[in-house]
């Protein structure tokens, strides 16, 4: 159940800043090969830090106040889902595996772009015509039955093009804005989480705000495989406090039950998560925070764990006091992912708020 929602929205993202969201999200930067979605990131925080550093698989860390010794995290994830080539035939077409959650179901009629040494080679998801299946029982997109034409008639002519097993495949699907109210695109999921992360440490630039500890911007790889980039940084940053920020699923559409997914809807506010790796004491901050700023949130329980880099810091380093905050999100995994413009600025004032209210040292410890 949404909270706070009368309240008059705050704008935060600028014309300039909107600019950079529809560069970054139009560069690819799918899970392993993520460096130029991170170098255009980097080239965007640099004036709002004081100094920065990328580890050795490409997550990538702006920091303000590196010497302070109480050490934060906010932090988001920038890789995107993708496709590997796994096999040519003779006739030149290409089988494909996962990179990460792709969907084969959307696949068909797809255009992409095969990522080689010799630049972008053009593809499509090829699909057998529908008058070809027409009586006969129809065959579900499978992955084993979907395939790429990069209008080749050979394997040779194929790897003439610079294609081989191996290599990483992308959507073209670009970002838009839809009935100037939702952000539209391919990989909102997560970087626009980096986007936000940004933002707050813009906000805090421009606002004239001294911390009192070192904040790390965290815009973490590989998190569509397994959280590991995440698990990497945090043994590196060995932070006291993480506020990991990342997608979840607006329940409004047709075809999902809330009974099982809850009920969340985009425009209604950030999500705040109800997890074991959620710390209650830090998560409290996080509602204070909202309730003070009159800032409308949403509350979702996630079981066992969030599925989200907020699991990877929460139990790295003897236990981070993590929290997570989430922005509802359409077609999760698909090339047309949505988000609420309201709630975007509504996530970056909600991080930057708790922020604030933090305190050097902070002990969150439920018995002391």
């Amino acid at each position: 159940m949404a909270e706070n929602t009368e309240n008059k929205h705050v704008q935060v993202v600028t014309e300039e800043s909107l600019k950079f969201l529809e560069t970054y999200i139009n560069n690819p930067s799918p899970t392993g090969f993520e460096w130029e979605g991170q170098r255009l990131w980097l080239d965007y925080i640099k004036p709002y830090i004081d100094e920065h550093y990328v580890d050795n698989y490409g997550t990538a860390v702006g920091v303000i106040n590196p010497k302070a010794e109480y050490k934060v995290v906010i932090e988001a994830h920038s890789d995107e889902i993708s496709w590997f080539v796994n096999y040519i035939t003779k006739d030149g077409l290409i089988y494909v595996i996962r990179n990460g959650g792709s969907d084969h179901q959307i696949a068909p009629s797809k255009r992409v772009n095969i990522h080689t040494d010799k630049g972008i080679v053009k593809a499509v998801f090829g699909w057998p015509a529908i008058h070809t299946r027409n009586g006969e029982k129809e065959e579900a997109p499978t992955l084993k039955n979907i395939f790429l034409d990069c209008g080749c008639n050979t394997k040779e002519e194929v790897e003439a093009l610079g294609v081989h097993v191996g290599c990483v495949i992308t959507y073209e699907d670009e970002f838009m804005v839809l009935n100037d109210r939702y952000y539209v695109g391919r990989a909102l999921d997560n970087r626009v989480g980096g986007f936000m992360i940004a933002e707050v440490a813009r906000l805090l630039k421009e606002n004239n705000k001294t911390l009192p500890f070192g904040l790390y911007i965290v815009n973490a790889v590989q998190e569509e495989v397994g959280l590991r980039g995440a698990e990497m940084i945090a043994n590196r940053i060995k932070p006291n406090v993480a506020i990991i920020t990342d997608v979840t699923h607006d329940t409004q559409t047709p075809m999902i039950n809330k009974i099982v997914q809850g009920d969340l809807t985009a425009g209604k506010g950030p999500v705040v998560s109800y997890a074991p790796s959620v710390h209650t004491n830090l998560n409290k901050l996080l509602i204070k925070a909202a309730e003070d700023a009159t800032i409308p949130f949403q509350r979702q329980a996630s079981s066992r764990w969030t599925g989200t880099d907020t699991d990877a810091f929460a139990y790295s380093n003897d236990g981070v006091v993590s929290a997570l905050i989430s922005l509802p999100l359409r077609y999760m995994h698909t090339t047309v992912e949505m988000v609420h413009k309201e709630d975007v600025d509504n996530v970056i004032r909600l991080i930057y708020e708790s922020l604030l209210k933090l305190e050097t040292g902070q002990d969150f410890r439920y018995i002391k």
